[in-house]
């Protein structure tokens, strides 16, 4: 059974490197289905890229499903993000049909604008200090590689994932802080620009979050959490994470709901 959205916001697929959870990414769509999905970044990193070509059939049929959905109707809109910063070159094109822009609004059927965009451009480490977000990238790779074998024990014994990444990040007070300021620099960007919220990715911290009259919304990612952002018919948002929803029988969406807003949270 296909489930069908509204809108679907994915971001930080990593296609092109060897974390990249592309192969669960295709579950996901073989089972959901939107009118228009926003690729909200770092759908493809040219920074493993340029060090080792890794490029599975997975890849190349996310790909090819992609370009099939834009096919059969669906909007696609790509905003890069500072791993494909290299499609920055084509604003304003489109690849297939799917169209390349640096951000967008997304116009909810309530009236409610999102701003779209996927947030390295205010992050002062991605724009002042490219060397320093390399070594963070390469921090991030490792703590990836510590997971895998962690998982492996977890598995061997018959217990659930644990994310020691997403553990660390949640522990660590600078990385707390940095996600902090993050989301209030974002939800500042949406206020500026006279918009009700805002929709991104980048940092891998899947959440729905009000602040200050202003609704933040990240993605996740498809590294780690394996989560998407979906906007139902009515307007509302929810978080599905796919890893944990795909362990439950008949994979059923769990979401707690506020108001009139779904939510949930993922680890990431």
């Amino acid at each position: 059974m296909v489930t069908h959205f509204r809108t679907l916001f994915i971001s930080d697929i990593h296609l092109g490197a060897t974390s990249s959870q592309a192969s669960m990414l295709l579950e996901f769509l073989d089972r959901h289905s939107a009118d228009t999905i926003y690729l909200v970044g770092d759908i493809i990193d040219g920074w493993r890229l340029k060090k080792n070509w890794f490029w599975p059939p997975a890849h190349n049929d996310l790909v090819q499903v992609m370009l099939s959905r834009v096919r059969n109707g669906t909007k696609v809109v790509f905003m890069p993000g500072n791993h494909d910063e290299f499609a920055r070159n084509h604003l304003g094109q489109n690849f297939g049909g799917i169209e390349i822009v640096d951000d967008a609004i997304h116009t909810g059927p309530d009236g409610k604008r999102y701003l779209i965009i996927h947030g390295d451009q205010f992050d002062a480490v991605v724009t002042h200090a490219r060397w320093l977000a390399q070594l963070g990238d390469w921090a991030y790779r490792a703590t990836q590689a510590i997971n895998a074998r962690i998982s492996a024990v977890r598995r061997a014994m018959g217990q659930p994932y644990w994310s020691f990444s997403a553990w660390a990040k949640h522990k660590v007070k600078k990385a707390v802080n940095f996600i902090s300021s993050f989301e209030k620099t974002l939800a500042d960007e949406a206020r500026r620009r006279g918009a009700n919220g805002v929709v991104c990715g980048h940092i891998h911290h899947a959440t729905i979050r009000e602040m200050q009259g202003v609704t933040y919304m990240n993605c996740g990612d498809w590294v780690e959490s394996c989560t998407a952002l979906a906007e139902d018919h009515d307007g509302s948002f929810r978080i599905i994470a796919w890893r944990q929803e795909r362990i439950s029988a008949g994979h059923d969406t769990k979401v707690t709901t506020i108001g009139s807003r779904s939510t949930g949270q993922a680890a990431a």
